[in-house]
């Protein structure tokens, strides 16, 4: 998750859609029945921006970058995917840097913290 996502003030586009499998396994982490939220934040910062509900959307990415939606991975969330929107007035704020932390809770009430950040560059709106 090394490249920046770019974003421009005012925007509510594009959405995000992450693909989160199992670091040791490589297989998709099933979502099925979580809740899966990005808190957003200034680089450096510790107060969170907003935060975005993702929905969780059918298919599993395979290594050649498509995507496979039949069978199991027909039902949204069992091969890994969530899709982040932007809402109305979250991204009118000032142009820099941004980091995106992911955060997955079960059903039980257990979570899980992606360790890596998703990485944000806001540009301001002509």
């Amino acid at each position: 998750m090394a490249d920046k996502i770019k974003l421009v003030q005012g925007d509510t586009k594009p959405a995000i859609i992450v693909s989160l499998t199992d670091e040791t396994t490589g297989e998709p982490i099933g979502l099925n029945t979580t809740t899966v939220r990005m808190y957003f934040r200034a680089l450096g910062e510790t107060t969170i921006l907003t935060t975005l509900t993702g929905t969780l959307i059918a298919g599993k990415v395979l290594a050649d970058g498509t995507i496979d939606a039949t069978g199991a991975y027909a039902t949204p969330g069992a091969g890994g995917r969530v899709q982040f929107n932007w809402g109305s007035g979250d991204l009118d704020i000032e142009a820099g840097a941004y980091e995106g932390e992911i955060e997955i809770t079960y059903a039980d009430g257990t979570k899980q913290t992606v360790y890596d950040l998703l990485k944000f560059k806001l540009r301001e709106d002509f």
